[in-house]
C-alpha cells in the first residue's frame, strides 16, 4: 500500500492485512484496523486469540509475517526505533530492575529517551501513580500492584502519544485493581491514543471509544461505542467466541 494514502492527521494506528505465524501456527490472520488519534480501543478475546501477539507487533517487539502497520504514519517495519519513542507499553511483565529503586529505574529509562527535564518528570509521573512515598524503595520490595504502577509511570515518562496496554490489571488483588483503574482513568484523557487488551468486559467497554473481539487470530467483531449495547455485550462476546463469560 502506498504510504501517501495514509492520513496521519487522523489515524494514530493503521494496520492492513497484518499476519503473524509461529512455524505452522497462524497467530494472526489478516488484521485490518484503524484507530483515531485520541481514541481508546479495547480488544477482547479468549486466551490464545492473538491479543498479546497484536500488541507485540504494534510495539515493534515482534516482526509481522505479512501485511503492514503504521503508527502516527510511521511504518513499523521501516522505522521501529522512531516508533518506540512514540509508545508507552505496559504488559504482564513489568520489565523493571528489581534490585534498583523506583527512582533509579525511572532515571535509567528516562536517560534512554534523552529527557532533559528528567527529575521534574519523575516527580510528575510518580505523583500520577500515587507512589511518592516509595520513590526510594527497591522495586523488589513492592507489591505486584505497586510494581505495575511503577511500570505505568515508566511507560508515560517520555509522554508518548500512544499507549499499548496488555491486560494491565492481570494478577492484581482487588485493592490494587481499584488503584490501577484510577491511574488508567487519568491516562485516558482524550489526548493520548490508548489500545488495551482485557478480559474484563464491563471495564473494557466503560473506557472504550471502539471495541474489537479477536478470535482465533481474526477480528470477529468490531464496533464503535455508539453501536454497542453494553447490557448485551456478554451475549455478543459469547456469540463471536463460542465461550461463556
Amino acid at each position: 500500500m502506498d504510504e501517501k494514502r495514509h492520513s496521519p492527521l487522523v489515524w494514530a494506528i493503521e494496520a492492513r492485512g497484518l499476519t503473524k505465524s509461529f512455524g505452522s501456527h497462524r497467530a494472526l490472520s489478516g488484521i485490518d484496523l484503524k484507530v483515531r488519534k485520541g481514541d481508546h480501543l479495547t480488544i477482547f478475546g479468549p486466551n490464545g486469540a492473538g491479543k498479546t501477539t497484536l500488541i507485540k507487533l504494534l510495539s515493534t517487539l515482534s516482526k509481522p509475517s505479512g501485511g503492514s502497520a503504521w503508527l502516527d504514519g510511521a511504518d513499523i517495519r521501516k522505522v521501529p526505533e522512531q516508533i518506540r519513542y512514540k509508545l508507552g507499553v505496559v504488559s504482564h511483565s513489568t520489565f523493571l530492575y528489581t534490585n534498583l529503586t523506583v527512582s533509579e529505574n525511572l532515571r535509567f529509562y528516562g536517560r534512554m529517551y534523552g529527557l532533559s527535564n528528567l527529575e521534574h518528570r519523575i516527580k510528575e509521573v510518580i505523583s500520577q501513580v500515587q507512589l511518592e512515598s516509595r520513590l526510594h524503595d527497591r522495586v523488589g520490595t513492592l507489591s505486584r500492584g505497586m510494581q505495575q504502577r511503577v511500570a505505568i509511570a515508566r511507560a508515560v515518562l517520555h509522554n508518548p502519544s500512544i499507549m499499548l496496554l496488555d491486560e494491565p490489571e492481570t494478577g492484581l488483588d482487588p485493592q490494587a485493581t481499584v488503584m490501577m483503574r484510577d491511574v488508567l482513568d487519568a491516562l485516558d484523557s482524550g489526548e493520548r491514543t490508548v489500545v488495551m487488551t482485557t478480559h474484563n468486559l464491563e471495564r473494557g467497554i466503560e473506557l472504550a471509544d471502539q471495541v474489537v473481539i479477536l478470535h482465533e487470530g481474526r477480528i470477529a467483531y468490531q464496533a464503535s461505542k455508539q453501536e454497542i449495547d453494553a447490557a448485551r455485550f456478554k451475549e455478543i462476546y459469547d456469540r463471536y467466541t463460542g465461550l461463556r463469560t
